[in-house]
């Protein structure tokens, strides 16, 4: 808490210190996670000046803000979160921000029977809806609202690019509908470092077994690790993956445990779960990051 209060202050000096400057014609737009600025940059284009927290390879489950962080925060007009608990030691420098300045949990316009629910997490819902490509559908929808109620002299721009963009969301969904249901069903079982998979699973109709709990947060012990290798073993499962996010020593060891009960089990690839790939590769996007881990995924366990 001491943590909270001593970056509040801060943040409130900053924009207190900041009001006088010249503000930029661009509105200025800061995100958490590199899929919602890629959300915003598929919106807005260069009508807005935006840039992302975490980068490749960063854990939002355990992202504290940074010095550098807080001068992005003080300058933004517009704060776009996911929420739904994602961003866990955010929360509260997110709620005191919103008494100063627009701070939207975009995640949570998705509908909440359309939630998945766990009681290990908080007693709150899954926050990876990205992977299930028409529940991403209403947070890009939740960004175009925003930045059309903060910026409404390019409403119109906007409101097309939107347009065009969810349409291809559709065309990603129908693609990854039709390349899992290449898998045989049997093999139809992802098995991953945690559980960030579970919209992707209830989706596109692929059994998603995780040895840590939706938040990397969580502990896991050696029961955890037994029940995968017995998944593993009774299913005969070809691979399981690691996640660039997330160290993979955890996975390693059930995979080592396979191979000590017979079963030979490969590591089938890297997947991005709570984080894209580097800016400016195929990956670094969400049609990118989603066709990639598909790609992965399938040429693992067909």
């Amino acid at each position: 808490m001491k943590y909270i209060y001593i970056l509040f202050a801060i943040i409130l000096f900053g924009c207190s210190q900041n009001s006088n400057l010249d503000k930029s014609n661009k509105l200025k737009v800061v995100t958490t996670t590199g899929m919602i600025y890629d959300a915003v940059k598929n919106i807005a284009g260069d009508s807005v000046d935006a840039s992302p927290l975490m980068g490749p390879g960063v854990d939002p489950h355990l992202y504290k803000a940074t010095q550098g962080d807080l001068s992005k925060l003080n300058d933004a007009d517009l704060i776009l979160y996911n929420g739904l608990h994602l961003e866990g030691k955010m929360g509260e420098v997110f709620e005191k921000l919103g008494r100063l300045k627009e701070v939207v949990a975009v995640a949570e316009s998705v509908p909440k029977n359309n939630l998945r629910v766990s009681e290990s997490y908080q007693n709150s819902a899954d926050p990876h809806v990205w992977f299930d490509a028409q529940l991403w559908k209403y947070v890009v929808q939740e960004v175009s609202n925003q930045l059309i109620k903060n910026d409404s002299k390019n409403a119109d721009f906007y409101r097309a690019n939107t347009t065009k963009y969810l349409a291809s969301l559709d065309s990603l969904d129908t693609a990854v509908r039709s390349q899992i249901s290449s898998i045989p069903e049997a093999q139809r079982i992802l098995i991953t470092s945690h559980d960030a998979f579970g919209y992707f699973g209830d989706a596109y109709g692929i059994e998603v077994n995780a040895l840590q709990g939706i938040s990397t947060v969580s502990d896991f012990g050696l029961k955890d690790v037994t029940n995968l290798i017995d998944v593993i073993t009774t299913r005969n499962v070809k691979a399981v993956f690691v996640e660039t996010s997330v160290s993979e020593q955890a996975i390693k060891a059930v995979v080592d445990g396979a191979k000590e009960k017979g079963q030979e089990v490969k590591i089938g690839g890297s997947l991005y779960s709570d984080a894209m790939g580097d800016f400016g590769a195929p990956e670094g996007t969400y049609l990118g990051m989603v066709d990639s881990n598909v790609r992965v995924i399938v040429e693992a366990l067909r």
